[in-house]
């Protein structure tokens, strides 16, 4: 167990690292083990900024290292049979997703509590600078290693705009990950995102330059965070441990009670890691993935908090002339001293 990570990075019999801290050490934890000739598994999001991701992919490609991303779900038998179907044309061309996620963050707002004299605070803060976080026990709660009763709380730092970026990455990571990758998109993404409200629009929406909407749309009745493909021959909507088409000629509606915790630790997602950094090769979800992925969710938040449309060029990858967006803290935020990207 070691306080500072660096002092974990400087050890020459560790050849790969699993990085599962708050999303803002994301990018520094994985540049840093990069430099150190590291192999990273780092959860998703990729990172908290749309600059952080790209900082990654640099780090990842300068110094020929491999890197997956935990979005697990690429792993997952029903995900890889709808991403087959869809990319074999089997329902058609596609002309909308419905992909449910859940809400985006909301503001800081918890009371501010007495720092814990076990707590390095300034360490869990890292680059963070907005002056506006302060400590509270939910977010990062104390986690035993032989608890007597499962911790109630996954850190909070989730569902807060300043240190978080909701269910709209939480979920976002999974399931909008899966629909880039059945279209196509992995390394790209939407051109337009117009806000839930905006104009009456009912849900998230993001607009493709090839015609196809993707909007945060329920998948199913029964509700729950899924996809479906609507193509011109039919649909499939796929989420953990079920799928199902319009045509059941092409596959059998299959669905099953997941236990929990069982997406959590996909052991054919990391063994695919460790395939990779045997081979050298990349594994199914790598940096550029992850980088994609993460571009889109930061700028559907950045789309909701500025309450209109927001456009990018993912050639460019920028805003063009839209300089509120471009300054917003989800594309780069100034580090906190002395930390820098």
């Amino acid at each position: 167990m070691y306080e500072f990570y660096e002092e974990l990075l400087e050890r020459k019999d560790i050849d790969a690292v699993s990085i599962a801290t708050p999303d803002h050490w994301h990018a520094l934890t994985t540049i840093h083990a990069c430099l150190s000739g590291k192999d990273v598994y780092v959860q998703k999001p990729l990172a908290y900024t749309i600059r952080e991701g790209h900082a990654m992919v640099k780090a990842v490609r300068a110094n020929d290292r491999v890197l997956q991303i935990g979005s697990q779900q690429r792993s997952s038998k029903e995900f890889q049979q709808a991403i087959a179907l869809v990319r074999a044309g089997a329902i058609g061309h596609i002309e909308t997703i419905y992909a449910k996620v859940g809400d985006p963050p909301k503001p800081f707002d918890l009371p501010e509590q007495t720092i814990p004299g076990t707590l390095n605070w300034d360490k869990w803060m890292g680059p963070l600078s907005d002056p506006k976080i302060h400590y509270h026990f939910d977010l990062c709660p104390q986690i035993t290693l032989d608890p007597e009763v499962n911790e109630k709380i996954w850190g909070a730092w989730r569902w807060y705009r300043e240190t978080g970026n909701g269910y709209t990455a939480d979920w976002g990571a999974h399931m909008f990950d899966i629909a880039q990758a059945a279209i196509g998109m992995d390394g790209s993404g939407p051109s337009e995102y117009i806000p839930k409200g905006y104009n009456g629009a009912q849900y998230l929406t993001m607009k493709y330059q090839n015609g196809i909407i993707m909007t945060e749309h329920p998948f199913r009745e029964k509700g729950g965070n899924g996809i479906r493909f609507n193509g011109t021959k039919g649909w499939i909507a796929v989420a953990r441990g079920y799928i199902e088409c319009s045509d059941p000629s092409l596959l059998k509606k299959e669905e099953q009670k997941i236990v929990e915790g069982q997406y959590e630790v996909s052991a054919p997602h990391m063994q695919n890691f460790i395939d990779a950094v045997r081979s050298r090769k990349n594994p199914i979800a790598p940096v550029e993935v992850g980088c994609s992925t993460n571009t889109l969710c930061c700028i559907a938040n950045i789309a909701t908090e500025l309450q209109r449309p927001v456009k990018w060029d993912p050639a460019t990858l920028s805003f063009g002339d839209d300089k509120e967006a471009a300054a917003h803290r989800l594309y780069h935020y100034e580090y906190r001293r002395p930390y820098e990207l």
